[in-house]
């Protein structure tokens, strides 16, 4: 018996251990990561980054103003494009599930997961820029929202499911019908889950940088529109990485810190809605 619980007792040490180790190996690859960008990139966020014009190669100064517009104005387009089709996929997938077709759209939607995003841009590139004959930033933003698309139905599908069935059927029992049931009861129930999912989705799009290689390209100037080509952070940050400028790369170690500030503002947004409850008002 004594042997027994000796052995219990190492196993269970030994398993504390290295959940410890992998722990603190998790991380510290985060702390890492941030402590690089910090180290590089605090001293060139400074006002002329966030107001001004990207300089000519070989020119000191200048800012990413125009990347930063323009990373906001394509996401918010995907963002547009994107949360609708995907909430209301997710509420038929969790409300109105048929057999065999909603098991397809789930198969669809864990396959776009998966799908590699230089994939995504390059169908993008075909379908968009050849036919508009042009690097756009529509054409950034549609594929933005492909990627977008699959993680809130899921998220939607998720947190609609927890949704515990009575309140269905009371409000089914009242008279309520489906639509109004849904409308009135069960999203705002899983609002917050919902949401927290939306963050999350659009924080995953923000970073992404291979999709707009083929389809917004990049731009040192302010862009002419939705139909031109337009700047974004995580193209510039790979184009001035590449350059052989120091000061490029120093504004590209900027826009890296800059990015990810904005990616953990976005998640810890999303353990607040979470954790404190806030959710949706219904109208």
């Amino acid at each position: 018996m004594n042997k027994r619980l000796i052995w219990r007792k190492s196993v269970n040490a030994v398993m504390l251990t290295l959940t410890g180790v992998f722990t603190a190996l998790t991380v510290s690859a985060l702390f890492l990561i941030l402590g690089r960008l910090i180290y590089n990139g605090a001293a060139s966020l400074d006002w002329n980054f966030f107001t001004k014009l990207p300089l000519s190669p070989g020119e000191l100064g200048g800012g990413m103003a125009n990347a930063i517009v323009g990373s906001l104005e394509i996401v918010g387009m995907a963002a547009l494009i994107g949360l609708p089709i995907g909430f209301v996929a997710g509420i038929y997938l969790s409300e109105f599930e048929d057999r065999h077709f909603a098991s397809a759209v789930r198969f669809v939607a864990d396959l776009l997961n998966g799908i590699p995003s230089i994939v995504v841009g390059l169908l993008a590139w075909s379908l968009l820029v050849v036919a508009m004959k042009g690097f756009s930033a529509i054409a950034g933003s549609v594929a933005l929202s492909v990627m977008l698309i699959p993680i809130v139905t899921r998220q939607t599908e998720q947190f609609l499911r927890e949704v515990p069935q009575s309140l269905r059927e009371g409000a089914l029992a009242l008279g309520a019908s489906k639509w109004r049931t849904i409308a009135t009861v069960v999203v705002p129930a899983g609002s917050k889950g919902i949401l927290t999912g939306m963050i999350l989705g659009i924080a995953r799009i923000s970073g992404e940088s291979a999709p707009l290689l083929f389809t917004s390209l990049n731009n040192q100037y302010w862009g002419g529109g939705i139909t031109q080509p337009t700047a974004s952070l995580p193209v510039m940050i790979y184009t001035h990485a590449m350059s052989p400028f120091d000061d490029w790369h120093r504004q590209a170690w900027a826009a890296g810190l800059a990015l990810i500030a904005l990616v953990l503002a976005a998640n810890i947004s999303a353990r607040f809605v979470l954790a404190r409850g806030i959710s949706v008002p219904r109208g």
